[in-house]
């Protein structure tokens, strides 16, 4: 925990301070911010507030007095109720606004994790709870050097397997074995895991219906078995299986044919063109020094989309945050399911992904990449962009 940095942000902000409580482990923002040890069995409420200025100041319950003691700052301990809101209302001293893992209308649910009774709470000690999503970005989201490099060492294996398995797949309609969608996703992790990549769940493998459904999920009893002239979805990620890792997140088209249809190519080109237009809107406000929101670089994504005429198959944000979690609590790409009015800082990744589904049609389409702003501006994409249907039988 960077002390000063959360200050000087905290001052910045026009903010008081900043108040992490947590019951049970059930914050896990506040468990990386502070480096909290979650491996210990957690009983009891804890609360610790960063003032903006000043030493910060430690509660917690006399059954469990160590849980803050790697933190700077003076501890208090309390046992009945009515000493532990005494306390906590003395640690907040004349604070009138104060940050804390809260999200008005629950707007941007990756920090809305706050209950509401402790809202009430510290609003009864006249106090204004402050959403600290902003600050989450900057102290929770951020990249380092070192972080970089293993989203670029994850993205080095998401690529090397996302080309396997569109050889693999050639290579078995070839000879006459066409495989179904689960035994690809095997085929795939097997690589994922022999390059030391760690994955909770995926990857996903559609044909034709299932790519037009954003979350499927292969199973033995879903699968389909693949032939000539289905469209051909891969969405994969993972992170090195070390800890503080950071996830990459690819999806790649492809069509299993000599030549990819027209008609095919021509959707997959707005989607593209969605994702360029995103990307660009980033750069462009970076290089000219710009304040860039989440909600915005979604909205020039999806206007290409909807000029296109496929507005109503976009079903979801353009892109997610990216950390040790693959959806990470950073700045979102989303102006449909929320406004995120978060702005985009350096040392931030992410994703662009727009997509149309058809699955009425038996048609889906996603394109994926993962954006990186450097602390110095510079706004990359590693593992390269692809620009057109991957003919599988070429």
């Amino acid at each position: 925990m960077d002390l000063s940095a959360i200050q000087h942000a905290l001052k910045e902000a026009g903010l008081d301070g900043w108040l992490f409580y947590d019951f049970h482990n059930r914050d896990a923002i506040a468990a990386r911010i502070l480096g909290m040890d979650t491996h210990r069995f957690a009983s009891r409420r804890w609360y610790y507030y960063i003032p903006a200025k000043g030493e910060p100041q430690k509660l917690v319950h006399r059954i469990e007095p160590w849980r803050c003691d790697h933190l700077p700052g003076a501890k208090h301990i309390y046992l009945p109720w009515q000493e532990q809101h005494a306390l906590l209302k003395t640690m907040l001293g004349g604070a009138q606004k104060v940050a804390m893992q809260y999200s008005p209308n629950n707007a941007i649910p990756y920090v809305s994790i706050v209950d509401g009774g402790t809202v009430e709470l510290l609003r009864s000690f006249g106090v204004e709870v402050i959403s600290s999503a902003d600050l989450v970005g900057r102290f929770e989201a951020h990249l380092s050097m070192e972080d970089w490099a293993s989203h670029k060492e994850a993205m080095a294996v998401l690529h090397k397997t996302k080309d396997a398995a569109f050889r693999e797949v050639g290579r078995l309609i070839r000879a006459g074995v066409p495989p179904r969608e689960i035994e690809i996703a095997e085929f795939m992790r097997s690589i994922m895991r022999e390059h030391h990549l760690h994955f909770e769940d995926g990857p996903i493998v559609g044909i034709n219906e299932h790519a037009g459904d954003p979350h499927f999920e292969p199973t033995e009893e879903n699968s389909l078995t693949m032939k000539e002239g289905d469209i051909l979805l891969l969405d994969l990620w993972g992170k090195m299986d070390r800890p503080g890792s950071i996830y990459a997140d690819i999806t790649w088209m492809g069509y299993i044919g000599k030549s990819v249809p027209a008609a095919l190519e021509e959707i997959f080109q707005v989607i593209r063109r969605g994702r360029d237009a995103a990307v660009a809107l980033v750069r462009e406000r970076f290089a000219a020094g710009v304040t860039v929101y989440g909600w915005e670089v979604d909205d020039a994504c999806r206007k290409v989309i909807v000029d296109a005429g496929y507005g109503a198959f976009f079903t979801h944000r353009t892109g997610h945050n990216i950390g040790e979690e693959v959806h990470g609590n950073g700045v979102h790409i989303d102006n449909l399911e929320t406004k995120d009015e978060r702005t985009i800082i350096p040392g931030s990744c992410f994703s662009v992904e727009p997509g149309i589904y058809m699955p009425e049609k038996k048609l889906g389409f996603r394109t994926e990449i993962d954006v990186v702003v450097t602390d110095e501006g510079e706004v990359t994409v590693e593992g390269g962009l692809q620009e057109r249907i991957v003919p599988i039988l070429a």
